[in-house]
């Protein structure tokens, strides 16, 4: 082994898992001074929160369930984080229609109003009524439906937004690693040691860390067992949620938010200018957590729910993409797999001068950053330091700018790159905020932005996302830094992978 406990450099904290909690808690205790480690054992957002519906939301449904904690500090969190990254997160304004036999028209007024006045709302729009007989709303909707719900909730790129939280963090002074197995932890007194492989090198080495996190995600239950040599543990219940994603299917800029007779919502929201997005599906899953994989069944049960709404049937001959992921939902006995709380639950372990082992179980994207200020509250305590709370006032990288600058942010980019259309400008501030600026430079042609791979991609802006976001394969690229594999043709996408391979990667560098 190349490292030992007595060579091996020491931090505060190890955080096992480079999804939305492990990045967002990496974030929060560099800010606060706390020396922060983070391994991956594949890229950033890899699994769960890559695979979201993308919505920073309260929750409508879990009202239903009496979550109403969970939906408060969800909804809070709504205004937070749009300020933090309004190129990544901005507001959606969804149509739920009402459907006879089910939820009573009733009903969904008094949730909405109760979503609409316990999560201090200040910016975004109230709820309104709508008539689907002359709104354009109803347009793309099969006659019949005439009365519905408008409301308020927000969009976000759930990809970008772990990787900006990593890079924040790193900046802060943490070391984040991808690519990083965690392959055993083993407690010494008031140490960890923690003993990674890199995927790359093949190298095995050790860090020493004062307490460790496992914010692994689907994970959690196999690092317990796996890596910390626990048996037969089962704090997760795991649940797969899919989506497909089809062409556009209708022309306004309103999402909506669908019920479905066996009781579950699913949305359509419009995804990356062409296409429209549908799902999710909520079913337990059994299976490799590495190879999750979107069924035939769900592809079909996707498109009769769509199809039951709107006026042009949604076949699976129309499907250009889909995707799923695993929900670590904490296993609290639910009977129905849509029922279990998306709430998150903290479990330490370790007595006395022992040190810490702190386990986190389920949780959603919308409230990471609350997540993580609970952590650090334990940390704290277990430190016995004081730090402050500090994320909600500092943006995320690239969104240094008014939440309502989008238009403004992008109109000056153009003006100041005049060869780019403007399409390619507002993509490129969509991803990266001011930090466009950076990619871009001094270049005053495309030709000086280099390779063109397609759909706008450079070659410029695949080495920014090389040596600034851990970005290594062409997935990492299309799928997970942008969705520009849903427009690039295979031979593109075959050219980007032979291209990387080609040139190896300069050191990051964040």
């Amino acid at each position: 082994m190349a490292g030992s406990a007595e060579t091996a450099p020491t931090y505060d904290l190890a955080i096992i898992g480079g999804g939305i909690n492990g990045c967002g808690i990496a974030r929060d205790a560099a800010g606060r001074g706390y020396s922060v480690f983070l391994a991956e054992k594949d890229d950033l957002a890899r699994g769960t929160s890559s695979g979201s519906t993308k919505l920073i939301h309260g929750g409508l449904r879990y009202l239903e369930h009496y979550e109403f904690r969970l939906v408060r500090e969800s909804l809070k969190e709504r205004e937070v984080l749009w300020a933090m990254a309004p190129h990544i997160i901005w507001p959606l304004r969804f149509v739920l229609p009402y459907t006879q036999g089910l939820r009573p028209a009733w009903l969904l007024r008094l949730g909405l109003f109760i979503y609409d006045h316990i999560g201090g709302r200040k910016a975004l729009p109230a709820t309104r009524t709508l008539d689907l007989r002359t709104d354009p709303a109803g347009a793309p909707l099969k006659p019949g439906f005439a009365k519905a719900f408008e409301y308020s909730d927000c969009w976000v790129d759930d990809a970008r937004l772990v990787v900006l939280n990593a890079m924040d963090a790193a900046a802060r002074g943490a070391v984040i690693k991808t690519r990083t197995a965690v392959t055993r932890i083993s407690r010494d007194g008031a140490h960890w040691t923690v003993t990674t492989l890199d995927e790359n090198s093949g190298r095995e080495t050790s860090v020493s860390a004062r307490m460790v996190i496992n914010a692994a995600g689907p994970w959690v239950d196999e690092v317990l067992g796996r890596v910390a040599g626990r048996n037969d543990v089962r704090n997760v219940r795991l649940v797969q949620g899919s989506h497909i994603v089809v062409p556009k299917l209708f022309a306004h800029e309103q999402c909506y938010i669908f019920q479905n007779p066996d009781g579950r919502i699913f949305f359509a929201v419009p995804y990356e200018q062409e296409f429209t997005l549908i799902g999710t599906t909520d079913h337990d899953f059994q299976g490799d957590l590495d190879e999750v994989k979107t069924s035939e069944s769900e592809v079909d049960y996707i498109c009769a729910a769509a199809s039951h709404y709107f006026a042009t049937p949604i076949t699976r001959d129309q499907v250009v993409w889909t995707y799923s992921a695993v929900r670590p939902l904490y296993d609290d006995g639910a009977s129905k797999a849509q029922e279990a709380t998306r709430d998150y639950v903290l479990k330490i372990e370790g007595t006395g001068e022992d040190a810490k082992l702190l386990n986190i179980f389920g949780g959603k994207i919308t409230t990471y950053r609350r997540l993580a200020q609970a952590v650090l509250d334990d940390v704290d305590r277990i430190f016995d330091r004081e730090t402050v709370d500090w994320t909600a006032s500092e943006p995320l990288p690239g969104g240094d700018f008014p939440f309502d600058g989008y238009d403004d942010l992008a109109a000056a980019i153009a003006g100041s790159y005049p060869f780019l259309e403007t399409s390619h400008v507002r993509r490129l501030v969509r991803c990266y905020g001011t930090l466009t600026r950076e990619i871009l430079g001094d270049a005053q042609s495309l030709e000086d932005l280099g390779t063109q791979f397609g759909a706008g991609l450079s070659e410029r802006e695949v080495e920014y996302l090389r040596a600034r976001e851990w970005a290594m394969t062409a997935d990492d690229i299309l799928w997970r830094r942008s969705k520009l594999g849903l427009r690039l043709s295979t031979a593109e996408r075959v050219a980007l992978a032979d291209w990387l391979s080609c040139h190896p990667a300069q050191a990051h560098a964040a």
